[in-house]
């Protein structure tokens, strides 16, 4: 049975007061297909049954995490979209080394880190080109929304069909071992990352400053003025001279203001002013 107009609405409100990623209409289709299966594992009848519980003065709280989560777009894969990779293996880190050569420091975050597919690709990419950075001070930070993402990146297991998107074959064989079905990523590799839940929306905890951010194919989620917060406090969370790394469809211009937009091939990059 179609989700109720008045059932999409409800949904629409809570995920915007809860996460502030916003879902117009005519994505209907959406919540149902994405909420039956919480409903199911919720143990609700249907996908009604489940936004009536919501709708309660104290709802199940285990019901409204899962629909956050659920309503959350998770797409990821290794090395995703190639050319910003390329970007930080030709241009970003060789300028990072030379300028952060006397701290020997190097932070990087993935703001949106979803199953860490992002974060270790990063890590990959540093062991195999830079290896002389594993005896800097290495901070390869990743956060998401979504807790289970966060549990599930945290392991570093993939599932084949994961590792077969994106990831080259002698990338696979170097830093994975197969753990029955699953593989599973170096533990010296997973040594150097760390991931924590956090909603890009809400405040923010106490942060390191980073030498480069991830935050790729997250800001179309948002309506514009929580685009400019976001791009805001992530302007504060660089370093100067910082990059910061977006969708193809994001950008900082028009939105904010401190970022300088620096284009490298296929790829824009967006430099920190100061």
């Amino acid at each position: 049975m179609p989700v109720s107009t008045e059932d999409f609405s409800f949904v629409a409100n809570y995920l915007r007061q809860k996460s502030a990623i916003s879902i117009g209409p005519g994505k209907e289709y959406l919540v149902e297909s994405r909420l039956a299966s919480v409903a199911r594992e919720t143990g609700y009848k249907d996908v009604s049954a489940l936004i009536k519980e919501l709708r309660t003065p104290r709802p199940n709280p285990r019901v409204g995490t899962a629909i956050v989560e659920a309503m959350t777009t998770n797409e990821t894969s290794f090395f995703r979209d190639h050319h910003p990779f390329e970007v930080l293996r030709k241009e970003l880190l060789p300028e990072l080394m030379n300028r952060n050569g006397f701290s020997r420091r190097l932070s990087i975050w993935s703001a949106a880190s979803s199953t860490g597919q992002e974060l270790y690709s990063t890590a990959m990419l540093i062991d195999t080109h830079y290896p002389e950075l594993a005896a800097w001070e290495l901070t390869l930070f990743g956060t998401d929304l979504s807790t289970e993402c966060v549990a599930r990146a945290g392991t570093g297991e993939f599932s084949p069909l994961e590792v077969n998107r994106g990831l080259a074959a002698p990338m696979l064989v170097k830093y994975f071992e197969r753990k029955g079905p699953q593989y599973v990523i170096s533990e010296r590799l997973r040594k150097w990352v760390r991931f924590q839940q956090m909603n890009l929306a809400a405040s923010w905890p106490i942060l390191p400053r980073f030498d480069v951010v991830f935050c790729r194919n997250v800001l179309i989620y948002f309506e514009q003025d929580v685009r400019r917060q976001i791009l805001e406090k992530i302007r504060r969370a660089l370093n100067p001279g910082g990059y910061l790394l977006l969708g193809t469809a994001e950008t900082t211009v028009g939105v904010v203001e401190g970022f300088t937009p620096i284009r490298f091939g296929n790829t824009t990059v967006f430099k920190a002013e100061g």
